[in-house]
């Protein structure tokens, strides 16, 4: 094959049909018709002597050699255009940037409050764009639509840049007229009503299950080591509302310490640390390689780590 003889806009429509898996969702990405992408897919079919995309009962799938072509011309297309990207120096000061930021609802409520605060101080004239981790997609951040994606990450793309922001141990938020404080042991915390609280990773969340114990997280994955499991009374994705059902039901959140700690000075509550051993987690800020030498996008990942190392 004579490299220069193809069209290389094809491998942009590739990419683009093998993360949709669909003509019509691919055209619209690309903002061009659907005959103009069926033609592509009839071009590239030609151009590698394969079907690309087969249509079955589950709709449209990939054939083997276009999932073996998949990563190699993602980062192709990756490594061009943060290639092609202009690199124009960043004056805070002056800029009027919108900075969208995905973040758990435990990574918003302890960085936000400070990282805003840094902005208005330095950068008066940009917006933080706080998104939730159901708003976006992997692919979102991949592309450089999203800034930054803040969270805890278990599998993530090659392609994306990572940074660890800081480890957290856990605590338990409860009333402090709560009578268990006297007597806080294994034995009294299995027996009491608890909030369990988390967030979802991206995508749209399901409905949780309190006998799914591999889904339930941290503190109920600590518990079954012990053989236990807790009476989990209220499920919520919001740490602001695990910490007022605790203010005001004899209720115990077990929950991260950093997100504890904004409510240390509440003298409805009282912060006890958990009658059992429950590991740290990590706190990771990742973003796109075609962001990585954006200057503008360089300063906030600056502001971030200095918020970070601030909240230490």
């Amino acid at each position: 094959m004579n490299i220069s003889k193809v069209d290389l806009n094809l491998l942009v429509y590739l990419d683009t049909l093998l993360r949709e898996c669909n003509v019509t969702r691919a055209a619209n990405q690309l903002s061009i018709t659907q005959p103009a992408m069926s033609n592509g897919l009839k071009r590239l079919r030609n151009l590698l002597n394969d079907p690309i995309l087969v249509r079955t009962s589950d709709g449209m799938v990939p054939t083997e050699r276009a999932r073996e072509l998949q990563p190699v011309i993602r980062g192709i297309l990756l490594t061009l255009e943060e290639t092609l990207q202009p690199n124009r120096d960043f004056e805070p000061s002056l800029s009027k940037r919108c900075f969208r930021i995905m973040a758990s609802d435990y990574a918003a409520s302890t960085l936000a409050p400070k990282l805003l605060s840094k902005l208005q101080l330095h950068a008066p004239d940009t917006t933080l764009d706080i998104m939730t981790p159901s708003d976006v997609t992997f692919h979102d951040v991949e592309n450089g639509k999203v800034d930054m994606a803040i969270n805890r990450f278990e599998n993530l793309p090659q392609s994306f840049h990572q940074k660890r922001i800081w480890k957290d141990s856990f605590s338990c938020l409860v009333n402090a007229n709560n009578p268990i404080i006297a007597n806080f042991s294994l034995d009294t915390y299995l027996k009491a009503r608890h909030i369990w609280v988390s967030k979802t990773g991206f995508g749209v969340g399901v409905g949780m299950d309190p006998a799914d114990v591999q889904k339930l997280g941290w503190v109920d994955e600590a518990l079954a080591h012990f053989g236990k499991h807790r009476n989990i009374a209220s499920f919520t994705r919001n740490y602001h509302v695990a910490i007022h059902l605790a203010k005001e039901q004899n209720l115990i959140a077990t929950l991260p310490t950093k997100a504890a700690n904004i409510y240390k000075n509440d003298p409805e509550l009282t912060i006890i640390d958990p009658p059992f051993p429950i590991p740290p987690f990590e706190l990771d800020m990742i973003w796109s390689p075609l962001l990585h030498r954006d200057a503008s996008h360089i300063w906030l990942r600056q502001q971030i780590a200095e918020v970070a190392l601030e909240l230490q």
